[in-house]
């Protein structure tokens, strides 16, 4: 139904909370960069509206530190922008913060925590493999 994929990829050693904050980040990211995934407003019977959601399937996955930092090797190398978390992250409380530790780091030492991008269906599987669902 879909000629692209979405796919975030997951560090397989993080805490609960960390997972959820990293995914949320991550997909923020990717509708940010292709607003035309998301879909009309949501109506409940009563009328309440709600935020409009992505019209397309998310899969999450899951790796560790070596798989991590060649997906985002891979991902570089195809010239796919992708939505990046790195773990010093975890350790600021804003964007701007969230921007200047990032920007101290570079693919070679980068703690990469999580990963998301949307692309044709094909590059997203090559770009993504070896690693697995997220349990």
């Amino acid at each position: 139904m879909f000629d692209t994929k979405i796919a975030i990829v997951l560090r397989n050693n993080l805490q609960s909370w960390q997972k959820l904050n990293v995914t949320a980040f991550l997909m923020s990211g990717i509708a940010g960069q292709n607003p035309e995934i998301l879909g009309e407003a949501y109506k409940d019977r009563t009328g309440n509206l709600y935020n409009p959601l992505s019209i397309q399937p998310i899969i999450v996955l899951s790796a560790g530190d070596e798989t991590m930092s060649t997906i985002h090797r891979r991902s570089l190398e195809r010239g796919i922008i992708s939505s990046l978390f790195i773990e010093e992250m975890f350790a600021t409380g804003h964007d701007v913060a969230n921007r200047a530790v990032f920007a101290e780091y570079g693919p070679q030492d980068a703690k990469v925590v999580g990963i998301a991008m949307r692309a044709e269906k094909k590059i997203v599987d090559k770009i993504t493999k070896g690693a697995t669902m997220h349990q």
